[in-house]
Protein backbone atom coordinates (compact mmCIF):
# COMPACT_ATOMS: atom_id res chain seq x y z
CA UNK A 1 0.00 0.00 0.00
CA UNK A 2 1.53 3.40 -0.79
CA UNK A 3 2.35 5.84 1.74
CA UNK A 4 -0.19 8.47 0.18
CA UNK A 5 -2.91 5.91 0.38
CA UNK A 6 -2.42 5.41 4.01
CA UNK A 7 -2.37 9.45 4.80
CA UNK A 8 -5.86 9.90 2.82
CA UNK A 9 -7.28 7.04 4.81
CA UNK A 10 -6.22 8.17 7.84
CA UNK A 11 -8.02 11.40 6.98
CA UNK A 12 -10.96 10.07 6.15
CA UNK A 13 -10.95 8.10 9.75
CA UNK A 14 -10.02 11.43 11.26
CA UNK A 15 -12.88 13.49 9.78
CA UNK A 16 -13.50 15.80 13.55
CA UNK A 17 -9.63 16.31 13.53
CA UNK A 18 -9.46 16.54 10.13
CA UNK A 19 -11.85 19.70 10.09
CA UNK A 20 -10.66 21.57 13.37
CA UNK A 21 -7.11 21.20 11.84
CA UNK A 22 -8.49 22.80 8.58
CA UNK A 23 -10.98 25.30 10.12
CA UNK A 24 -7.68 26.46 13.13
CA UNK A 25 -4.99 26.91 9.59
CA UNK A 26 -7.68 28.36 7.44
CA UNK A 27 -8.63 30.99 9.76
CA UNK A 28 -5.47 32.01 10.82
CA UNK A 29 -4.46 31.94 6.39
CA UNK A 30 -8.00 34.13 5.93
CA UNK A 31 -6.79 36.22 8.43
CA UNK A 32 -3.74 37.27 7.09
CA UNK A 33 -5.01 37.23 3.58
CA UNK A 34 -7.70 39.80 4.65
CA UNK A 35 -5.49 42.06 6.67
CA UNK A 36 -3.19 42.26 3.88
CA UNK A 37 -5.04 42.52 0.98
CA UNK A 38 -7.62 45.25 2.95
CA UNK A 39 -4.59 47.31 4.13
CA UNK A 40 -2.65 47.06 0.55
CA UNK A 41 -6.36 48.66 -1.23
CA UNK A 42 -6.54 50.84 2.02
CA UNK A 43 -3.42 52.42 1.33
CA UNK A 44 -3.45 52.32 -2.28
CA UNK A 45 -6.48 54.46 -1.40
CA UNK A 46 -5.09 56.71 1.25
CA UNK A 47 -2.14 57.35 -1.32
CA UNK A 48 -4.37 58.87 -3.88
CA UNK A 49 -6.18 60.23 -1.85
CA UNK A 50 -3.22 61.99 -0.49
CA UNK A 51 -1.68 62.80 -3.48
CA UNK A 52 -4.96 64.53 -4.66
CA UNK A 53 -4.47 66.73 -1.68
CA UNK A 54 -2.45 70.01 -2.71
CA UNK A 55 0.80 70.31 -4.14
CA UNK A 56 4.20 68.74 -2.49
CA UNK A 57 6.55 70.45 -4.57
CA UNK A 58 7.08 73.52 -5.70
CA UNK A 59 9.25 75.10 -8.49
CA UNK A 60 10.45 79.12 -8.40
CA UNK A 61 12.61 81.18 -10.29
CA UNK A 62 16.41 80.41 -9.36
CA UNK A 63 18.10 83.71 -7.69
CA UNK A 64 21.42 84.57 -5.25
CA UNK A 65 20.65 86.16 -2.19
CA UNK A 66 23.16 88.40 0.25
CA UNK A 67 21.86 88.90 3.97
CA UNK A 68 23.80 91.66 5.26
CA UNK A 69 24.41 92.36 9.13
CA UNK A 70 26.66 94.62 10.70
CA UNK A 71 27.75 94.76 14.10
CA UNK A 72 25.27 91.66 15.53
CA UNK A 73 21.97 93.67 13.66
CA UNK A 74 20.25 92.01 10.50
CA UNK A 75 20.34 95.20 8.22
CA UNK A 76 18.36 92.75 5.82
CA UNK A 77 18.83 91.16 2.50
CA UNK A 78 18.19 91.50 -1.36
CA UNK A 79 18.28 89.35 -4.53
CA UNK A 80 20.35 89.52 -7.24
CA UNK A 81 20.45 87.48 -10.58
CA UNK A 82 17.05 86.71 -11.04
CA UNK A 83 16.34 83.98 -13.60
CA UNK A 84 12.87 84.01 -15.01
CA UNK A 85 10.61 80.90 -15.10
CA UNK A 86 9.70 80.70 -18.87
CA UNK A 87 6.20 79.27 -19.33
CA UNK A 88 7.63 77.30 -22.61
CA UNK A 89 10.16 75.79 -20.52
CA UNK A 90 7.77 73.67 -18.61
CA UNK A 91 6.63 70.94 -21.30
CA UNK A 92 10.29 70.03 -20.48
CA UNK A 93 8.82 68.02 -17.21
CA UNK A 94 6.60 65.92 -19.94
CA UNK A 95 10.18 64.74 -20.67
CA UNK A 96 12.14 63.54 -17.40
CA UNK A 97 12.02 59.88 -16.55
CA UNK A 98 9.33 59.78 -14.27
CA UNK A 99 6.82 62.07 -15.72
CA UNK A 100 4.15 59.37 -15.27
CA UNK A 101 4.04 60.16 -11.65
CA UNK A 102 3.41 64.14 -12.29
CA UNK A 103 -0.33 64.54 -12.10
CA UNK A 104 -0.80 67.91 -12.17
CA UNK A 105 1.28 71.17 -13.12
CA UNK A 106 0.07 74.85 -12.22
CA UNK A 107 2.04 77.34 -12.90
CA UNK A 108 1.29 80.94 -11.52
CA UNK A 109 2.26 84.50 -11.96
CA UNK A 110 1.99 87.18 -9.11
CA UNK A 111 1.30 91.15 -8.78
CA UNK A 112 0.47 93.89 -5.94
CA UNK A 113 -2.51 95.45 -6.22
CA UNK A 114 -2.48 98.39 -4.64
CA UNK A 115 -5.54 100.83 -4.35
CA UNK A 116 -5.52 104.18 -1.89
CA UNK A 117 -6.55 102.19 1.10
CA UNK A 118 -6.12 98.49 1.17
CA UNK A 119 -3.37 95.72 -0.90
CA UNK A 120 -3.85 92.28 -2.02
CA UNK A 121 -1.67 90.15 -4.36
CA UNK A 122 -3.15 89.15 -7.53
CA UNK A 123 -2.13 85.81 -8.98
CA UNK A 124 -2.81 84.93 -12.68
CA UNK A 125 -3.63 80.93 -12.89
CA UNK A 126 -4.56 77.65 -14.97
CA UNK A 127 -8.28 77.34 -13.10
CA UNK A 128 -8.64 74.15 -14.95
CA UNK A 129 -5.35 72.57 -12.60
CA UNK A 130 -6.32 74.73 -9.42
CA UNK A 131 -9.28 73.57 -9.20
CA UNK A 132 -7.75 69.72 -9.61
CA UNK A 133 -5.01 70.86 -6.83
CA UNK A 134 -7.14 72.16 -4.67
CA UNK A 135 -9.71 69.82 -4.19
CA UNK A 136 -11.07 71.19 -0.70
CA UNK A 137 -12.23 74.64 -1.95
CA UNK A 138 -15.65 75.56 -1.69
CA UNK A 139 -17.07 78.82 -3.71
CA UNK A 140 -19.77 80.78 -2.86
CA UNK A 141 -20.50 81.39 -6.70
CA UNK A 142 -18.67 79.65 -9.44
CA UNK A 143 -14.65 79.68 -10.67
CA UNK A 144 -14.34 82.54 -13.85
CA UNK A 145 -15.06 81.43 -17.46
CA UNK A 146 -14.17 84.28 -19.02
CA UNK A 147 -11.05 86.83 -19.34
CA UNK A 148 -13.52 89.44 -16.97
CA UNK A 149 -14.35 87.82 -13.93
CA UNK A 150 -11.93 86.62 -10.89
CA UNK A 151 -12.57 84.60 -7.88
CA UNK A 152 -11.21 86.17 -4.80
CA UNK A 153 -10.09 84.50 -1.42
CA UNK A 154 -12.48 85.29 1.73
CA UNK A 155 -9.98 87.99 3.63
CA UNK A 156 -10.14 89.88 0.29
CA UNK A 157 -13.69 90.08 0.08
CA UNK A 158 -14.21 91.20 3.59
CA UNK A 159 -11.12 93.97 3.51
CA UNK A 160 -13.07 94.87 -0.30
CA UNK A 161 -16.31 94.77 0.50
CA UNK A 162 -16.78 92.38 -2.45
CA UNK A 163 -19.59 89.64 -3.24
CA UNK A 164 -20.60 87.52 -6.24
CA UNK A 165 -21.08 90.27 -9.12
CA UNK A 166 -19.42 92.62 -7.66
CA UNK A 167 -17.29 94.83 -9.85
CA UNK A 168 -13.19 95.21 -8.89
CA UNK A 169 -11.43 97.75 -10.60
CA UNK A 170 -7.47 95.79 -11.36
CA UNK A 171 -5.40 97.75 -13.73
CA UNK A 172 -7.15 100.23 -15.47
CA UNK A 173 -9.98 97.11 -16.00
CA UNK A 174 -13.19 96.24 -14.47
CA UNK A 175 -13.79 92.88 -13.27
CA UNK A 176 -16.50 90.96 -12.26
CA UNK A 177 -16.78 88.37 -9.16
CA UNK A 178 -17.66 85.55 -10.18
CA UNK A 179 -17.21 83.86 -6.66
CA UNK A 180 -15.91 83.69 -3.29
CA UNK A 181 -13.48 81.81 -1.34
CA UNK A 182 -14.82 79.91 1.59
CA UNK A 183 -12.77 80.64 4.56
CA UNK A 184 -9.47 77.84 3.96
CA UNK A 185 -7.26 78.86 6.71
CA UNK A 186 -4.56 79.32 3.96
CA UNK A 187 -2.48 82.22 2.39
CA UNK A 188 -5.14 81.96 -0.48
CA UNK A 189 -7.48 83.68 1.69
CA UNK A 190 -5.68 86.94 1.14
CA UNK A 191 -5.51 86.46 -2.85
CA UNK A 192 -7.33 87.29 -5.78
CA UNK A 193 -6.98 84.76 -9.00
CA UNK A 194 -7.67 85.68 -12.34
CA UNK A 195 -6.79 83.82 -15.41
CA UNK A 196 -3.01 83.23 -16.15
CA UNK A 197 -2.83 84.45 -19.98
CA UNK A 198 -4.61 87.70 -19.16
CA UNK A 199 -2.56 87.80 -15.97
CA UNK A 200 0.31 87.98 -18.14
CA UNK A 201 -0.45 90.73 -20.15
CA UNK A 202 -2.04 92.87 -17.77
CA UNK A 203 1.34 92.71 -15.58
CA UNK A 204 3.87 92.88 -18.36
CA UNK A 205 4.91 89.48 -17.30
CA UNK A 206 4.10 88.06 -21.56
CA UNK A 207 5.39 84.21 -21.30
CA UNK A 208 6.67 84.02 -17.78
CA UNK A 209 5.46 82.24 -13.72
CA UNK A 210 6.67 83.48 -11.02
CA UNK A 211 5.97 80.12 -9.29
CA UNK A 212 4.75 76.32 -10.15
CA UNK A 213 3.09 74.06 -7.83
CA UNK A 214 3.46 70.51 -8.81
CA UNK A 215 0.84 67.36 -7.83
CA UNK A 216 3.32 64.45 -7.81
CA UNK A 217 2.23 60.97 -7.17
CA UNK A 218 5.18 59.99 -5.00
CA UNK A 219 3.64 56.42 -3.60
CA UNK A 220 6.53 54.70 -6.12
CA UNK A 221 8.80 57.57 -6.82
CA UNK A 222 10.76 58.74 -4.38
CA UNK A 223 10.49 62.38 -4.14
CA UNK A 224 14.76 62.82 -4.13
CA UNK A 225 14.48 61.01 -7.41
CA UNK A 226 11.61 63.16 -8.72
CA UNK A 227 13.27 66.64 -7.55
CA UNK A 228 16.37 66.09 -8.84
CA UNK A 229 15.23 65.50 -12.16
CA UNK A 230 12.81 68.40 -12.42
CA UNK A 231 15.96 70.48 -11.80
CA UNK A 232 18.09 69.12 -14.40
CA UNK A 233 15.31 70.03 -16.98
CA UNK A 234 14.79 72.90 -15.30
CA UNK A 235 18.02 74.61 -14.43
CA UNK A 236 16.87 78.05 -14.07
CA UNK A 237 14.42 77.35 -11.69
CA UNK A 238 14.59 76.49 -7.86
CA UNK A 239 12.87 72.82 -6.99
CA UNK A 240 12.03 72.06 -3.81
CA UNK A 241 10.09 69.43 -2.27
CA UNK A 242 7.40 70.04 0.73
CA UNK A 243 9.11 67.26 2.89
CA UNK A 244 7.04 67.69 5.55
CA UNK A 245 3.29 66.80 3.78
CA UNK A 246 5.81 63.92 1.74
CA UNK A 247 6.98 62.40 4.64
CA UNK A 248 3.79 62.34 6.51
CA UNK A 249 2.14 60.63 3.28
CA UNK A 250 5.20 58.11 3.58
CA UNK A 251 5.06 57.64 7.32
CA UNK A 252 1.01 56.91 7.16
CA UNK A 253 2.01 54.38 4.52
CA UNK A 254 4.68 52.51 6.36
CA UNK A 255 2.30 52.31 9.52
CA UNK A 256 0.05 50.86 7.70
CA UNK A 257 2.13 48.15 6.23
CA UNK A 258 4.00 47.58 9.95
CA UNK A 259 0.89 47.16 11.65
CA UNK A 260 0.11 44.51 9.05
CA UNK A 261 2.97 42.90 9.31
CA UNK A 262 2.34 42.97 13.09
CA UNK A 263 -0.77 41.42 13.40
CA UNK A 264 -0.20 38.82 10.65
CA UNK A 265 2.91 37.32 12.72
CA UNK A 266 0.68 37.21 15.89
CA UNK A 267 -1.40 35.59 14.02
CA UNK A 268 0.73 32.88 11.87
CA UNK A 269 2.10 32.13 15.21
CA UNK A 270 -1.16 31.08 17.01
CA UNK A 271 -2.10 29.21 13.74
CA UNK A 272 1.22 27.30 14.33
CA UNK A 273 0.75 26.65 17.85
CA UNK A 274 -3.18 25.25 16.85
CA UNK A 275 -1.30 22.81 14.20
CA UNK A 276 1.34 21.74 16.69
CA UNK A 277 -0.71 20.75 19.79
CA UNK A 278 -3.11 19.14 17.08
CA UNK A 279 -0.50 17.05 15.73
CA UNK A 280 0.83 15.79 19.06
CA UNK A 281 -1.98 15.00 20.40
CA UNK A 282 -2.95 12.95 16.96
CA UNK A 283 0.73 11.69 17.39
CA UNK A 284 -0.38 10.44 21.02
CA UNK A 285 -3.48 8.99 19.82
CA UNK A 286 -1.51 6.47 17.78
CA UNK A 287 0.48 5.12 19.57
CA UNK A 288 -1.40 1.49 18.27
CA UNK A 289 -1.15 2.21 14.74
CA UNK A 290 2.36 3.73 14.91
CA UNK A 291 3.72 0.17 16.39
CA UNK A 292 2.09 -1.54 14.35
CA UNK A 293 3.32 -0.33 11.24
CA UNK A 294 6.54 -0.63 12.95
CA UNK A 295 5.76 -3.94 13.57
CA UNK A 296 4.90 -4.91 9.53
CA UNK A 297 8.23 -3.50 8.61
CA UNK A 298 7.89 0.43 8.20
CA UNK A 299 10.49 2.00 8.79
CA UNK A 300 10.46 5.49 10.96
CA UNK A 301 11.49 7.55 7.65
CA UNK A 302 8.11 6.06 6.42
CA UNK A 303 5.95 7.62 9.58
CA UNK A 304 7.48 10.32 9.51
CA UNK A 305 6.15 10.80 5.76
CA UNK A 306 2.86 9.24 6.41
CA UNK A 307 2.46 12.37 9.07
CA UNK A 308 3.79 14.87 6.99
CA UNK A 309 1.61 13.78 4.01
CA UNK A 310 -1.25 14.43 6.07
CA UNK A 311 -0.23 17.80 7.20
CA UNK A 312 0.95 18.50 3.38
CA UNK A 313 -3.24 17.57 2.47
CA UNK A 314 -4.40 19.47 5.36
CA UNK A 315 -2.63 22.38 4.84
CA UNK A 316 -3.19 22.47 1.13
CA UNK A 317 -7.39 22.70 1.72
CA UNK A 318 -6.80 25.35 4.69
CA UNK A 319 -4.35 27.43 2.06
CA UNK A 320 -6.93 27.44 -0.60
CA UNK A 321 -10.50 27.54 1.73
CA UNK A 322 -8.58 30.61 3.66
CA UNK A 323 -7.52 32.68 0.49
CA UNK A 324 -11.08 32.45 -0.61
CA UNK A 325 -12.10 33.02 2.77
CA UNK A 326 -9.76 36.10 3.52
CA UNK A 327 -11.23 37.61 0.11
CA UNK A 328 -14.54 37.55 1.15
CA UNK A 329 -13.38 39.18 4.41
CA UNK A 330 -11.65 41.81 2.69
CA UNK A 331 -14.72 42.80 0.82
CA UNK A 332 -17.14 43.21 3.55
CA UNK A 333 -13.99 45.78 5.50
CA UNK A 334 -14.38 47.23 2.30
CA UNK A 335 -17.27 48.49 2.52
CA UNK A 336 -17.48 49.13 7.05
CA UNK A 337 -14.02 50.82 6.79
CA UNK A 338 -14.32 53.36 3.47
CA UNK A 339 -17.30 55.33 2.53
CA UNK A 340 -17.09 54.71 -0.48
CA UNK A 341 -15.97 51.13 -1.71
CA UNK A 342 -12.43 51.53 -3.44
CA UNK A 343 -11.19 49.27 -6.12
CA UNK A 344 -10.79 45.95 -5.16
CA UNK A 345 -8.12 43.98 -7.43
CA UNK A 346 -6.59 40.33 -6.61
CA UNK A 347 -3.12 40.01 -6.42
CA UNK A 348 -2.37 36.45 -7.95
CA UNK A 349 1.00 36.73 -5.75
CA UNK A 350 -1.10 36.56 -2.65
CA UNK A 351 -3.28 33.88 -3.47
CA UNK A 352 -0.07 31.57 -4.27
CA UNK A 353 1.38 33.32 -1.23
CA UNK A 354 -1.64 31.63 0.77
CA UNK A 355 -1.12 28.82 -0.67
CA UNK A 356 2.34 28.39 0.05
CA UNK A 357 2.44 29.77 3.77
CA UNK A 358 -0.48 27.50 4.77
CA UNK A 359 2.13 24.50 3.43
CA UNK A 360 4.80 26.05 4.65
CA UNK A 361 3.08 26.63 8.13
CA UNK A 362 1.75 22.90 8.20
CA UNK A 363 4.42 21.09 7.73
CA UNK A 364 6.95 23.22 9.70
CA UNK A 365 4.60 23.04 12.63
CA UNK A 366 3.86 19.10 11.83
CA UNK A 367 7.66 18.58 11.45
CA UNK A 368 8.35 17.65 15.14
CA UNK A 369 5.05 15.60 15.99
CA UNK A 370 6.41 13.47 13.03
CA UNK A 371 9.73 13.06 14.14
CA UNK A 372 8.50 11.77 17.35
CA UNK A 373 6.59 9.64 16.10
CA UNK A 374 9.49 8.09 13.82
CA UNK A 375 11.60 7.89 16.97
CA UNK A 376 9.11 6.05 18.86
CA UNK A 377 9.78 2.61 20.16
CA UNK A 378 7.92 0.20 18.72
CA UNK A 379 7.87 -2.54 22.03
CA UNK A 380 6.81 0.76 23.87
CA UNK A 381 3.93 1.47 21.09
CA UNK A 382 2.60 -2.50 21.18
CA UNK A 383 2.38 -2.67 24.92
CA UNK A 384 -0.53 -0.73 23.98
CA UNK A 385 -2.53 -3.68 22.41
Amino acid sequence: MKLKTIALNNLRRRKAKVFFLITGLMIGVSAVVALMTTTRILAEDIAHKMDEFGANIIITPKSEGLSLTYGGLNLGGFSFDVKEIHQDELAKIKTIENAANVRIVSPKVFNVLETSSQKALVVGVDFNSELALKKWWKISGKAPETDSQILVGHDVAARFNLKTDSVMDIKDHSFSVSGVLDPTGSQDDSLVFMKLPLAQKLFGKEGQVGMVEIAALCKNCPITELVAQLSKALPTAKVTAVQQVVEGRMDTLHNFQNFSLGVSGLILFVGGMVVFVTMMSSVTERTREIGIFSAIGFRSSHIMKIILLEALIVSLCAGVLGYITGIGVTWGLLSFLSEHRPHMSLDPYVAVGSVVLAIFLGLLASFYPARAAAAMDPNEALRTL
